[in-house]
C-alpha cells in the first residue's frame, strides 16, 4: 500500500507498459490475419487458373449506326448512317460469372458529309466517309443471370481502308478532285459498354454502344482548310451497334 501511495508513476508506468505491449500483440495479430486472407485470395486465384478453363470460339456479326461526334462549322454538316461489322471472337470463361472476351473485327464506320459552297454550281455538296478499320475489342463480361451478361472493355483500332471522297471539280486544297488521305489517323482507340443475351445454347444477341476517345482526323493537315469540318476539326467516332454470334467450338484448357 505504501508503494503504491509513495511511488504512483512506478504503477504508471507499469500499466503503461501492459497496455503497450497488448497493442503490440493486438497489431502482430492485425497483421497475421490480414496476410492469411491474402495468401487466401492468392491461392483461390492461383487454383482457379491451374484449374481447367473453358474457351469458346466464334464468328460474328451486325449492324450500325454510326456517326461523328464534334461541333461542325457554318457549312459542313455530318449526320449518321448504317454500318456493318464481322469477325471472330473467343471466350475465356473465369468461374462461374467472370468472362474474358478478345475480338477480331472488320468494321464500316464514318460518317455522311454535307457542305455547302463547295461546288461552282452552288449545288449542295455530299459524300459518304467510309472509313473501314480492324477493330480489336478486349471485353469483360459479368453474368448477371443465366442468359444475361454486361460487358465493359477498350477497343483498338486500325484504319485498313481510307475513303476516298472527289468531285469532278476541282474544289479541294491545291485544285485537287480528291480529298488527300492524309488527313486521317492510322490509329483510334474506344470504349465499350453493353450487353450480351443467350438466344440459344450456341447463338447470342448483343448490343453495344462504342465511344471513341482519339480524333479521326489530323487536325493540322492542310487539306482540311476547304473542308471546313469545323473550327478544330476534332471529331471521334461513336455509334450504337447490334448483332448475333454464334459458337463453333467450346475447348477445355488447362
Amino acid at each position: 500500500m505504501n508503494i503504491f501511495f509513495k511511488k504512483p508513476s512506478f504503477m504508471l508506468c507499469i500499466v503503461f507498459i501492459f497496455l503497450l505491449l497488448l497493442h503490440i500483440i493486438l497489431l502482430i495479430t492485425n497483421i497475421f490475419h490480414m496476410k492469411r486472407n491474402m495468401l487466401c485470395c492468392f491461392l483461390s486465384f492461383f487454383s482457379l487458373l491451374c484449374s481447367a478453363q473453358e474457351f469458346d470460339i466464334g464468328v460474328k456479326g451486325g449492324l450500325s449506326y454510326v456517326n461523328l461526334r464534334g461541333t461542325t462549322s457554318d457549312v459542313s454538316t455530318f449526320k449518321g448512317k448504317l454500318g456493318v461489322y464481322v469477325g471472330a471472337y473467343g471466350e475465356l470463361f473465369l468461374g462461374r460469372i467472370f468472362s474474358l472476351q478478345p475480338e477480331v473485327l472488320f468494321s464500316r464506320q464514318g460518317a455522311r458529309w454535307e457542305r455547302e459552297g463547295l461546288l461552282p454550281n452552288g449545288e449542295l455538296y455530299k459524300a459518304s466517309i467510309n472509313t473501314d478499320y480492324i477493330n480489336v475489342p478486349i471485353l469483360t463480361s459479368l453474368k448477371l443471370h443465366e442468359k444475361l451478361s454486361l460487358q465493359v472493355g477498350g477497343q483498338f483500332g486500325f484504319l485498313a481502308v481510307k475513303p476516298e471522297i472527289g468531285s469532278e471539280e476541282t474544289i479541294f486544297y491545291n485544285g485537287e478532285n480528291f480529298l488527300d488521305k492524309g488527313i486521317y489517323r492510322n490509329f483510334d482507340f474506344a470504349v465499350i459498354i453493353g450487353c450480351k443475351v443467350r438466344l440459344m445454347e450456341d447463338l447470342a444477341a448483343e448490343l453495344r454502344y462504342v465511344n471513341s476517345l482519339t480524333n479521326l482526323f489530323d487536325k493540322q493537315h492542310p487539306a482540311l482548310i476547304t473542308t471546313e469540318f469545323g473550327n478544330n476539326n476534332v471529331f471521334r467516332h461513336s455509334y450504337l451497334s447490334i448483332g448475333v454470334e454464334y459458337r463453333l467450338k467450346q475447348l477445355t484448357i488447362f
